[in-house]
């Protein structure tokens, strides 16, 4: 093979930063990221955006250079994306705070609603059930994080965690102040609400849960492959035959499951903006598997069978 030439300009400045020479034609991305970071060590390859055009999208770590748009010198562009975090310590984070934050509304803490002793105990049963139904939401995520999902990209900047919390943190916060408040008042169909919303809540959980597994089992041994997702023999997973990301269909029912449950308003606002947030990702996803496969379903829809 005749080797190539890489040239990595500033994508701002349009400096060079670096000619590396004699690069193999079959080269990676990713080796020519750790080339780039030999050089400059402050900046590791998860922080750096590599790319054909300044105003272009990042080149992906398995991209070969001798198939890109490129001569046997190849103008590069780099932009510093800062500094990052791992996906898996961002969900960590993100899901064990509302977990105890929870608690403090639940336990009644004197700092929260005072030392009235009237305050110090729920009389309502639903008051219980959803905690145990929060925690338990927030518990699995823990353990998916963890031990199911797999992540096509390895960091997000760091700046970012800051608003993912502010965002999963203060809603935890906002719900659990009203539904453990003294005054709350619990469901207006009594126990046929509660029952109805707790059985939707653990079929929707379990949802969820199977359609993460499903996803992850198509990135066995670290494949970061794209691949059109298909129903399995769970039931569960026959989502798959109507929409692109049943995932985020069975996380707006938990949702407006435990809105039903707690029949509280704040649960109610939350869960509209999960809603628009996971149509949002949804639409996302839905347009990337048409621009990707050819063959993808047609009759899928990205997040409510038949509708949208």
């Amino acid at each position: 093979f005749v080797s190539s030439q890489v040239e990595i300009l500033d994508w701002e400045t349009k400096k060079q930063l670096c000619f590396l020479d004699k690069v193999e034609p079959n080269a990676t991305i990713r080796e020519i990221r750790l080339m780039f970071h030999k050089l400059y060590p402050r900046w590791y390859p998860a922080r750096q955006s590599i790319k054909l055009d300044p105003k272009g999208k990042s080149l992906r770590d398995e991209e070969i250079l001798q198939h890109l748009p490129v001569g046997t010198t190849a103008t590069l562009y780099f932009k510093d994306l800062g500094p990052q975090i791992g996906w898996t310590t961002v969900f960590l984070i993100e899901y064990a705070g509302p977990l105890f934050i929870y608690f403090l509304f639940y336990f009644r803490m004197t700092f929260v609603y005072g030392l009235d002793e009237r305050f110090t105990s729920s009389p309502h049963p639903v008051v219980n059930l959803a905690c145990i139904c929060h925690s338990f939401h927030y518990i699995k995520r823990l353990i998916e994080t963890v031990f199911v999902h797999r992540f096509s990209r390895g960091t997000m900047p760091l700046r970012n965690i800051v608003k993912n919390c502010l965002y999963y943190w203060g809603f935890a916060a906002w719900l659990a102040y009203y539904i453990n408040h003294p005054l709350y008042t619990p469901p207006s169909y009594g126990k046929k609400q509660i029952n109805f919303a707790v059985i939707m809540f653990l079929l929707c959980e379990a949802g969820n849960f199977s359609i993460h597994v499903a996803l992850s089992d198509l990135r066995r041994n670290g494949s970061k492959t794209r691949k059109i997702p298909y129903p399995t023999k769970n039931p569960f997973t026959w989502l798959f035959f109507f929409v692109s990301c049943p995932n985020y269909t069975y996380e707006v029912g938990t949702w407006i499951s435990f809105t039903i449950m707690t029949q509280c308003v704040p649960v109610g606002l939350f869960t509209l903006l999960c809603f628009i947030q996971m149509t949002v990702w949804a639409k996302d996803k839905h347009c990337t598997y048409l621009r990707e496969f050819k063959d993808y379903p047609s009759h899928r829809m990205p997040i409510i069978p038949f509708l949208l």
